[in-house]
């Protein structure tokens, strides 16, 4: 096997989209800087007492000018213990057999692997709720099951963003509006009659001028971010309910709270984590899969994949 090899845990590679996915730019990046390139499939992971966990590693070679992106070049059961380094890719939902990937990743860890970001820290933070943890960047907000505390929300702010705490690209996000005849059946639908917990926020009307996406590399804020704007017509700016991209330098507030976040969040093994930001607010603090390194580097030249790949050899280097 190679001395240097770079595996990411991804959602089937025929799932990937080569012009938009942050981590073929990854892949990319390290296949350049002479790293032997793998994938781990959602499911392969196994442990097994006396061996450890290991997994299937499919290797390949990265040609984003074909329309077949890339092309398979083996396949391997691999001890995990046994790699260099392994990039927890896997999109939410943010389910049991997620939870479980973590669990396996962690036991590979306790056997030599390493990971990133670390699946501890990667359990131990809710992409929404994670937010209760930076109060002072965040809107009016409320978390419950209870859909009368939810309601209640709304005597006091009227107009509301409603949400679950396990969803991703925008999907289930609801806008509220003290009033609306609708505003029980979408409570009821959110919490499942009580037995899912969901968070309702304050509106934020900067929303369009965009859901900004800032990026922290190992603790540091990369310094343009994504500004993902709603369609005409939606509340949402995700890119996956039809938003548009726009990348620009980080405001003074973006720098604000990403420089006060980043050294913390490193601190807890987060070596990637997606901020979004809207206006000044705080909404997200993504640790799965944080995404729009293909639109920032398109649209600026800013080297995101580069700047990762390096972030992950530093790392590696800090404990050879």
């Amino acid at each position: 096997m190679s001395s240097r090899n770079f595996i990411c845990v991804v959602d089937p590679l025929s799932s990937l989209n080569p012009k938009k996915d942050s981590s073929i730019a990854m892949m990319e990046s390290a296949q350049s800087r002479g790293w032997k390139v793998g994938v781990i499939e959602d499911g392969t992971m196994h442990w097994a007492s006396g061996a450890g966990v290991h997994a299937q590693v499919v290797w390949i070679s990265i040609d984003r000018a074909n329309t077949a992106w890339y092309s398979e070049v083996g396949r391997e059961e691999v001890a995990l213990k046994d790699l260099d380094a392994i990039i927890m890719r896997k999109d939410p939902p943010f389910d049991a057999e997620f939870v479980t990937a973590t669990w396996l990743l962690e036991q590979a860890e306790r056997e030599g692997a390493r990971v990133f970001n670390s699946p501890r820290a990667i359990r131990d933070h809710n992409e929404k709720f994670t937010i209760a943890q930076f109060e002072q960047f965040v809107v009016p907000t409320v978390v419950s099951r209870n859909a009368a505390q939810l309601r209640s929300f709304l005597d006091h702010y009227p107009d509301a963003i409603a949400k679950p705490l396990d969803g991703m690209g925008g999907t289930s996000i609801f806008r509220l509006k003290k009033g609306d005849q609708n505003v029980g059946v979408i409570l009821e639908t959110l919490t499942d009659y009580g037995r899912k917990t969901a968070m309702v926020q304050r509106y934020i009307p900067e929303i369009v001028d965009g859901d900004k996406r800032v990026l922290l590399i190992n603790g540091e804020p990369v310094p343009f971010c994504l500004a993902r704007l709603p369609k005409e017509g939606e509340h949402r700016g995700n890119l996956a309910a039809g938003g548009t991209g726009r990348a620009q330098p980080l405001s003074e507030s973006d720098w604000h709270i990403a420089r006060t976040l980043g050294p913390e969040l490193k601190s807890r093994g987060l070596l990637l984590v997606g901020l979004d930001i809207i206006g000044e607010n705080l909404t997200e603090v993504n640790v799965t899969s944080p995404t729009c390194f293909r639109e920032i580097m398109d649209q600026t030249g800013c080297p995101v994949a580069d700047l990762f790949v390096q972030a992950v050899e530093a790392a590696l280097q800090e404990t050879a």
